[in-house]
């Protein structure tokens, strides 16, 4: 039998220093480590740059996963695309304005005995406002009328004695003199007679305008002057103010652009509908129709006036009110619609998604006119149902399933009427 040779055995002292070259596990760690996460970060840099590509057609027959990941039918809510009219309005900003405004001053000169009217109240015309003291004045008209009286008489007189002058010359009983002196004398009488007429006139208007009545239907404002003060004629201090409104107006701007778009309507404009809407557009106050435009466009604002009449009989307009206006231009007929919360666009490029057989279909339209939350558009038959929700989840080709009821924030809740 061979015999074994033994194996040699080296014994290492472990408080001597490791052989020159040898490398400790301390390197060998820190190596390992290094490798490992340059190894990591590759794996990482390759997906990045390389995904994984899903074949074709695989998210619709996986159940039609959207955008975002999801998997199973998609839940929205439809929109039918229906066949009808829709108006083309011009939004402008507008301010009510009463058809007449009447500032009413003193025209003569004295003490206010009497305030008639209550603040805000309701006046017709010829209703009492105010009295002022009309004693002077009065006097003043029978001092006329007294004059005139009294010329009256001696015009009478010079005609009696013109009569006999007549009929003596006609027996050349006086000189012709005499009798053209006469006649002279009627024609002085006749004049002064005309004079005390005018006078008289002329007092018994200042009398009236001590009683001031409202020279037109319409509201009263605050009560300006009180009993016992003092007002002047011609002076500047408003008595009393009546602004008429009902009717009432509202005077609105539209751009200069489409000015020759309203002229070419029937009869340059005039009468076509104008809505009056409160401040955040939300309710609509009225409906008028256009009575005249302003005869030139403003420079600064490249704007035109337009004025239109509102009979306002529940007093919802008040003067100076700020509205917002639309003005229907034209109503165009038989146009497809669609609720504008149903439409998507991409950049300047606007779809839908069709939805048939359970599965949305994406399809490009062209959007015209807007109103009241519907668009008109092209590209889609009345009758076709299109998604209304769940946008963010669809991609052409989803499997959709429809919900009866509004989902949580869908576009179709809140749309306004």
């Amino acid at each position: 039998m061979d015999q074994q040779k033994p194996s040699a055995q080296i014994s290492v002292d472990p408080d001597l220093p490791p052989p020159k070259g040898a490398p400790t596990s301390a390197k060998k760690k820190h190596w390992s480590w290094a490798v490992g996460f340059l190894l990591i970060c590759a794996i990482f840099y390759w997906g990045f740059r390389h995904p994984v590509q899903q074949p074709a057609g695989q998210g619709a027959a996986a159940g039609g996963g959207g955008r975002s990941g999801f998997s199973g039918p998609v839940t929205i809510t439809t929109a039918t695309a229906t066949q009808g009219d829709i108006g083309v309005y011009l939004d402008a900003i507008g301010t009510v304005t009463a058809l007449y405004t009447d500032s009413i001053t003193a025209q003569v000169t004295g003490v206010i005995t009497a305030v008639h009217y209550k603040e805000g109240q309701l006046v017709h015309k010829g209703d009492p406002l105010i009295d002022i003291d009309p004693r002077p004045y009065q006097a003043l008209v029978t001092q006329a009328q007294g004059i005139l009286e009294r010329d009256q008489n001696l015009l009478a007189q010079a005609q009696m004695d013109l009569d006999r002058y007549k009929e003596a010359w006609a027996k050349n009983a006086i000189p012709r003199q005499t009798l053209e002196d006469q006649e002279k004398i009627v024609l002085q009488d006749r004049g002064t007679v005309k004079n005390d007429e005018g006078t008289l006139r002329y007092n018994q208007v200042q009398l009236q305008y001590c009683h001031i009545t409202a020279p037109i239907n319409g509201r009263v404002g605050l009560r300006l002057v009180d009993p016992g003060n003092l007002v002047t004629a011609n002076a500047t201090t408003t008595l009393v103010v009546l602004a008429e409104t009902q009717p009432i107006t509202v005077v609105a701007t539209i751009s200069e652009d489409y000015l020759a778009q309203v002229m070419a309507q029937p009869q340059r404009g005039l009468n076509l509908p104008l809505e009056a809407w409160d401040r955040t557009s939300a309710n609509k106050i009225a409906t008028g129709k256009v009575i005249s435009f302003d005869n030139q466009i403003d420079t600064t604002t490249g704007t035109v006036k337009v004025r239109a009449l509102f009979d306002n009989a529940q007093g919802t307009l008040y003067p100076n009110e700020f509205v917002n206006t639309r003005l229907l231009v034209t109503t165009l007929h038989n146009q497809t619609l669609l609720p504008s919360s149903a439409i998507q666009h991409n950049g300047a490029a606007a779809f839908v998604y069709v939805v048939q057989n359970s599965q949305a279909n994406t399809r490009s339209v062209k959007t015209g006119v807007s109103d009241a939350g519907k668009t008109a558009v092209q590209g889609l038959n009345p009758g076709e149902v299109v998604a209304d929700s769940s946008f963010e989840k669809l991609q052409n080709g989803s499997k959709v399933a429809i919900s009866e009821t509004p989902l949580p924030n869908s576009p179709s809740e809140g749309k306004s009427p």
